[in-house]
């Protein structure tokens, strides 16, 4: 049996084919839950005005090899693509609880990817929070080698280092470098530390 369309078949066929491609989470990757990002309490409602993130918190991709490749300083919360993401005052965004010492920072897979390893930085004592976020920002917390493998799971779990010589508002950077497309994913985490002891960063 044959089935013809008429233009506005095709039309309506075309769109459909349109809509799906760019519809949210359909290029759909990763972002991290816990502790909550920038990305995903906007998802959440709980962060305001974020622009379209809020429907794709999981599409902050930019080029990889971070910190020597990514997004140009000033736009690398946003990845250079959600430019919402990229605005820093004090009290702009929802602060969430993170303890000095070893934390455990969770990513949600939407989309599993061969990956090379992932990266966590913290904002450097004395930062400046009204200002977007550069490179000369940030210290390394730890980077956590993947061996070029494809997740087991769609959620990842990693143990991350948070210094204890400082308490107060401060953004970690989360980076997921992918190993077969030469791209990255970018999350920022706005923390509120809370310390009593120090630590000194290699």
């Amino acid at each position: 049996m044959r089935i013809i369309l008429g233009k506005s078949g095709l039309f309506l066929a075309a769109f459909a084919l349109l809509f799906a491609s760019f519809a949210p989470g359909a290029s759909a990757h990763g972002y991290i839950s816990k502790p909550e990002s920038r990305a995903y309490l906007a998802k959440l409602g709980v962060n305001q005005n974020a622009g379209p993130i809020q429907w794709e918190p999981q599409s902050i991709e930019a080029t990889g090899n971070f910190p020597l490749g990514g997004p140009a300083d000033g736009t690398i919360a946003g990845g250079g693509k959600f430019p919402d993401m990229d605005v820093q005052t004090p009290d702009r965004w929802h602060k969430v609880d993170v303890l000095g010492g070893q934390n455990t920072f969770t990513w949600t897979l939407t989309a599993l990817h061969r990956t090379k390893e992932y990266k966590y930085y913290i904002t450097k004592v004395g930062w400046n929070p009204n200002a977007p976020l550069v490179r000369n920002d940030l210290q390394l917390l730890t980077t956590i080698d993947a061996h070029n493998e494809v997740p087991a799971s769609t959620t990842v779990t990693h143990q991350v280092p948070v210094p204890t010589d400082r308490n107060g508002y401060y953004v970690i950077l989360g980076v997921w470098e992918i190993a077969d497309t030469g791209n990255a994913f970018y999350q920022v985490i706005d923390a509120n530390v809370i310390n009593n002891g120090t630590m000194t960063l290699k």
